[in-house]
């Protein structure tokens, strides 16, 4: 039996479909084995994903992935089959910490470099990012790392690119 995340709302735009990803929950981190990510379809079955994942690790906004589409209706995501050229990093900012618990606080400190993500909820002040593959890598790189020394943030870039690993 599947613990989905929370689900989240609907991107504004094209036809939208949601994408199932499974996976194993970590331990000592969230109780869900299943987050849901919207897409365009861009072929029978295969999707554009139209939002940065929270928990799935290997995929980024603008990936395509294939997926099934089970009895009950649901589209399960089966293989990235095409990168974006995107990376996705999670922020989380520590409460104690100069930045507090405010997500805010995050997008802040990384608006310099056009960003966009979400944030988990209120409760929970978990930022995911999409680092488009024209950014600044090293520059984001550096401001992620310093930002942990300095006890902002943690973080975890969770689906990166060859230029990401070199900046």
């Amino acid at each position: 039996m599947n613990s989905p995340a929370p689900d989240r709302d609907r991107p504004g735009g094209e036809q939208l479909v949601k994408i199932w990803f499974g996976f194993v929950p970590r331990e000592g981190w969230l109780p869900y084995d299943a987050e849901g990510l919207w897409g365009v379809a861009v072929g029978p079955d295969t999707v554009r994903i139209c939002n940065v994942p929270f928990l799935q690790d290997g995929v980024a906004e603008e990936d395509v992935v294939r997926f099934t589409t089970r009895p009950d209706g649901r589209r399960w995501a089966t293989e990235r089959v095409e990168a974006s050229g995107n990376c996705t990093v999670r922020i989380l900012p520590i409460p104690d910490g100069p930045l507090g618990r405010s997500a805010r606080a995050v997008h802040d400190r990384l608006a310099p470099f056009g960003l966009g993500g979400e944030t988990f909820s209120k409760d929970l002040p978990l930022v995911a990012l999409t680092v488009p593959a024209s950014a600044d890598l090293p520059s984001i790189k550096a401001t992620l790392l310093r930002g942990e020394a300095e006890g902002w943030w943690q973080f975890e870039a969770v689906c990166v690119t060859d230029e990401w690993a070199a900046a």
